[in-house]
């Protein structure tokens, strides 16, 4: 029994799907009888390449054919013996399993010298020809410059690169592209009609996407589906053979963000986990739609061109989402997106990443680059009014603006760091550890905090936190202060020298700064975890050294 896609092979020009280009090109050289002796056609497979070889071959040989056509009448004895392949006058040739110099000597060169009769043509169809070894290509070359008189070479394959330019540049050559969505479902449509089987227009818009462009791994899945479902196609049935589409679900995950629904995101992300979906790849689709819908805003014409075909059901919702959403914050959620699909492969929370990329993008968090912003206000010491024990307003540290020159000596800033330790360890307590391991300097007339550990420095630079220390020496200081940092290896960090206030559980708003660090009479030097009698923040502590608990 044959396949779908043998029985319905197209047997003239008007039923090749697509490529255009190339069948325009071929029926006005037909037409016309300025025939090349050579044609190179190349693509992805499952194009039409070698379907597009026969009709030519058939078009050419065609007895019922008149002056000024194209199309073969597929009636004829020559058309009925090329379309069973029984005809004498083609020659198909699967170069991938005849490589060597002496199946061209004997197949084709041989071949070709032996005269026709009439005014049929003799038609080598050498399929996957980039596999010739170069001795087989060399003898090819000779008889493609000179061919004999009324043979015609064509040439197929999927990897043209590797054919040598000297075959290339003796060959009309044609580009196959792979086909459309919506070309592809009309072929099925049409296949269905003639099979009588009934199917929802969505499966066969999934097949033609799972098919990646190529007609024939359409038509294959399509004839599995059938033999699975029988005359009547469900979705059920479908997916037996074909992965579930998830493209309704990156429509809506587009949807929540658009509408800054950040809890409908995150239950979407969520589901999908608990269906088994690989988040990863479902990412991967979710930035190809976007992009489509970035190419679109740009220009309709680009995102048919350039983009994945989503067919007709899932464009008809995208499109307006695109306008609704606009360019600007289209390239913001890709740009979010890209990230968040780098960090899934090392997450140890699977879901995390995607979460938290849902969340930023709904509460306006992200930035184009993918860094967290806040809203931004002027700083002045005037407008910076704090309670006990409550959050600093934070803002973002300018990447334009000129570094402030420091207005306070060093020796200023040493002596009330422990001051300015106490102050940070009220809005993050985890953080005083880190600055208290740092030295303060003075570099280019800007303060410089330098470390012995790198991660320590990154942690400093991080935006929110870097604009939480300049709040906090805003506070201290009276001045507004900003800074850079430094790793310095050869750095001796003081361990001993710990305020015991700073080790504590964080202290009342009322607590008085401590100026000087005094030992303390009670320390239990035996027990690590204690100190000044009070137990430390062990994850502070992990904080600090970017450590984790290991069971």
């Amino acid at each position: 029994m044959a396949t779908l896609y043998q029985k319905y092979r197209p047997s003239n020009f008007t039923e090749i799907v697509n490529q255009n280009h190339i069948k325009i090109t071929l029926q006005n050289e037909i037409e016309t009888g300025d025939v090349a002796h050579a044609y190179l056609f190349c693509g992805p497979r499952g194009t039409g390449k070698t379907t597009m070889a026969r009709v030519l071959a058939k078009a050419l040989n065609c007895e019922n054919r008149k002056e000024g056509e194209s199309e073969p009448c597929s009636d004829c004895i020559s058309c009925q013996q090329i379309t069973v392949g029984t005809s004498l006058d083609i020659v198909e040739i699967d170069a991938a399993s005849h490589t060597g110099v002496d199946n061209v000597r004997e197949n084709i060169i041989a071949n070709a010298r032996i005269a026709i009769s009439g005014d049929k043509y003799k038609v080598f169809i050498i399929d996957e020809v980039h596999m010739l070894s170069i001795s087989a290509f060399n003898a090819l070359l000779k008889i493609l410059e000179e061919p004999p008189q009324q043979v015609i070479f064509i040439l197929a394959t999927t990897e043209v690169h590797k054919l040598p330019t000297t075959i290339i540049s003796r060959c009309q050559r044609f580009d196959f592209k792979r086909i459309a969505v919506a070309d592809i479902v009309k072929k099925l449509e049409y296949i269905s009609q003639k099979e009588k089987v009934t199917v929802e227009q969505n499966i066969l818009e999934t097949i033609a996407r799972h098919s990646d462009g190529h007609m024939r791994d359409a038509e294959s899945l399509f004839g599995q589906i059938i033999s699975i479902s029988g005359k009547d196609v469900t979705q059920e049935k479908a997916e037996l053979v074909i992965p579930q589409s998830h493209l309704q679900a990156v429509i809506d995950l587009i949807e929540s963000l658009s509408n800054k629904d950040a809890a409908g995101a995150v239950s979407l992300i969520n589901k999908l986990i608990d269906e088994g979906i690989d988040l990863k790849n479902f990412t991967i689709d979710v930035i190809e739609t976007l992009r489509k819908m970035l190419l679109f805003t740009v220009s309709p014409q680009l995102a048919t061109k350039f983009a994945t075909d989503l067919g007709i059901n899932m464009e008809e919702k995208m499109q307006p989402l695109a306008d609704k959403i606009g360019t600007n914050k289209l390239v913001t959620i890709i740009n979010s997106l890209i990230q968040a699909e780098q960090e899934l492969k090392n997450s140890f929370i699977a879901q995390l990443p995607l979460e938290i990329a849902a969340v930023s993008l709904c509460n306006d968090l992200v930035t184009n680059t993918g860094n967290i912003e806040m809203q931004s206000t002027p700083v002045s010491s005037q407008t910076i009014k704090t309670q006990p024990n409550s959050a600093i307003p934070i803002t973002p540290v300018s990447t334009t603006a000129p570094p402030q020159k420091l207005s306070i000596d060093l020796e200023a800033i040493k002596s009330s760091w422990n001051e300015m330790l106490l102050a940070i360890k009220k809005h993050n307590h985890s953080l005083s550890f880190i600055m208290r391991v740092c030295e303060p300097r003075i570099a280019n007339q800007q303060l410089c905090l330098a470390f012995k550990y790198k991660f320590h420095k990154e942690r400093l630079d991080q935006p929110t936190i870097k604009a939480l220390v300049e709040k906090t020496l805003l506070e201290v200081f009276k001045t507004p202060i900003s800074y850079t940092t430094i790793t310095d290896e050869t750095l001796d960090v003081k361990t001993e020298e710990v305020p015991v206030e700073l080790l504590a559980e964080p202290v009342e708003a009322s607590a008085t700064p401590v100026a000087s660090v005094q030992e303390s009479t009670d320390v239990d030097k035996t027990h690590p975890s204690k100190l000044g009698g009070k137990d430390i923040d062990v994850k502070s502590v992990l904080d600090m050294f970017g450590g984790k608990v290991i069971n």
